[in-house]
């Protein structure tokens, strides 16, 4: 794996890049409050199948530049950074893999610039419409979503999440996910990557940027780039309702839920998940023969 330095849409990414540079490029997009380790037992088997793989730290996070004010946290913006990554690795498209906040940029590039996107597998994240929609008519998704109201609240959230070397963090990291999924080694580096100066707030300004307008930004209309939503039934945050309903938002897409899985599926079920995207991927080449 090589460690870049990407500059893109004004800032600079720590960018991950495995794999044969010729290879068709895919992009692996992290959520909250990962990095791009995030994605460790993705890279190698899609590298080993002769894909570019490109794993940034995303804004905000872990060694890539921390803009403090919220307004450079929206979609739109989060989505350009992108783009750039894309035209850097000189590419004119790419295969976009997201998992929730990564995933909802990744759902924002299809709907506006679907020319950048080949196909798109979003990881336990709906449609950035999808969600409305289902709390309108699901009132458990309020009580699983109610973090993301605390987490928008000014200072405290850093004060919180940060208290005791991180302890709530790594906590909520552990409960929600299946026994033994975080190794010790690992949760080091994720407060390692959590300590970084200005991470916290840069990281939790992806929340507070919704009220900036974050789901307007996204088009009603559907995605016609071929998607795939993958879903850990276990997710503690994300109703499986929403997956179903993003579904209403794609012309070609298709979901898989997959059990004894949790909004982590990428880290507890890594077979199944990189099986599920490796066929994705070589569909068309199949139904050619």
């Amino acid at each position: 794996m090589e460690h870049l330095y990407v500059q893109t849409n004004g800032i600079t990414l720590h960018t991950v890049a495995a794999g044969p540079e010729a290879g068709p490029l895919v992009l692996l997009l992290h959520g909250f409050p990962e990095f791009w380790r995030g994605w460790n037992k993705q890279i190698g088997p899609l590298a080993k199948e002769g894909y570019r793989v490109v794993v940034p730290d995303l804004r905000g996070y872990n060694l890539s530049d921390k803009p403090q004010e919220i307004e450079n946290y929206t979609l739109d913006i989060l989505r350009d950074d992108v783009t750039g990554l894309i035209d850097h690795f000189g590419k004119t498209s790419a295969i976009v893999i997201g998992h929730d906040w990564g995933g909802a940029v990744a759902w924002h590039l299809a709907a506006t610039k679907p020319e950048y996107v080949d196909k798109l597998i979003a990881v336990n994240i709906p449609h950035p419409k999808a969600m409305p929609r289902v709390l309108a008519k699901n009132p458990a998704q309020w009580v699983k979503s109610s973090y993301i109201a605390f987490f928008q609240l000014p200072e405290l959230p850093e004060k919180t999440l940060a208290a005791d070397y991180f302890k709530t963090m790594v906590g909520s990291l552990v409960s929600t996910s299946n026994p033994g999924t975080f190794s010790e080694e690992e949760l080091e580096a994720y407060k390692e990557a959590w300590a970084q100066p200005g991470a916290l707030t840069a990281m939790l300004n992806w929340y507070r940027a919704i009220r900036e307008g974050n789901v307007a930004q996204v088009p009603e209309q559907k995605i016609k780039v071929p998607v795939r939503i993958i879903w850990g039934l276990g997710d503690q945050f994300l109703s499986s309702m929403l997956a179903k309903e993003s579904l209403n938002f794609c012309e070609d897409g298709d979901l898989v839920f997959v059990g004894e899985a949790t909004h982590w599926i990428h880290h507890e079920q890594p077979y199944i998940l990189n099986l599920l995207i490796g066929r994705f991927l070589t569909e068309e080449k199949a139904e050619a023969l």
